[in-house]
């Protein structure tokens, strides 16, 4: 059983990162990002999570989100962006989560990608839920098209095929659409250790779309009910660079 976190209040959703990282362990651009939202139970969420943390709610719900992107250069600490094997298409299914630190970020159940190599390195050295998958990132005119199919390690041939036209940009984005896409950190489990990974980005420019065409399972495969009609939230941003910071300790200290 996961242990209850205790009663820190979550920290402030900022639509800025709440601190610098000065020295990266990681670098990336995500490019032709968007973002499909669909509320969700927090009682489906709960059991996927993992330990010491809990669902993200905004007004008593929560949300799994599929982002679809042009992950572009992954680069480690202070050398360049890898032109080819880091850079692929991306395809995540994710969950918001709170911790006992008070700290909000995501959770990733999955994460299809393109290059077999950061997929496998990603997996072992990581532990990171990476899946190797056929894709392509095509845009026409105001529209962008992402496919994905996995190939390894399955269920193989889950799929997603997502289509938006991208409207105007958003002047001052909704509490919605700060919670969704304002979030400074990762959580996951490393060696059954929970761990938590800060980042940053400049702040999202983003833009209203419309689901053109959306058939999907990636939702359903990543463990959770096939969601009940279309997104309510649909959006896309031209992207942004980020870095990622050293893991926190445990007990919620960054290292050195």
């Amino acid at each position: 059983m996961s242990p209850t976190p205790s009663l820190v209040p979550p920290e402030p959703i900022t639509v800025d990162p709440p601190q610098a990282i000065a020295r990266p362990l990681l670098t990336q651009s995500w490019l032709d990002v968007t973002f499909l939202h669909w509320a969700v139970d927090p009682a489906d969420v709960a059991p996927l999570l993992p330990p010491g943390t809990v669902p993200d709610t905004l007004d008593g719900v929560t949300y799994v989100g599929l982002v679809a992107f042009r992950m572009h250069r992954v680069g480690w600490l202070r050398l360049p962006g890898i032109p080819y094997l880091g850079s692929f298409p991306e395809t995540n299914v994710r969950l918001y989560s709170v911790d006992e630190h008070g700290r909000r970020g995501v959770v990733f159940l999955s994460l299809d990608a393109s290059r077999l190599l950061p997929v496998t390195v990603a997996r072992i050295g990581f532990r990171m839920p990476y899946l190797w998958s056929r894709m392509a990132v095509r845009r026409r005119g105001d529209t962008v098209t992402y496919t994905s199919s996995r190939r390894w390690p399955g269920p193989r041939g889950a799929h997603s095929r997502v289509t938006v036209r991208v409207g105007e940009r958003i002047g001052e984005p909704t509490g919605l659409e700060h919670f969704l896409t304002a979030r400074w950190g990762l959580h996951g489990a490393f060696f059954g250790r929970s761990m938590y990974l800060p980042n940053t980005h400049p702040r999202w420019s983003l833009h209203r779309a419309e689901v053109v065409a959306c058939e999907e399972d990636l939702v359903t495969a990543a463990g959770l009910p096939k969601p009940a009609g279309g997104p309510v939230s649909v959006l896309y941003s031209p992207g942004v660079p980020a870095r990622f910071g050293r893991p926190a300790r445990p007990g919620g200290i960054r290292t050195p």
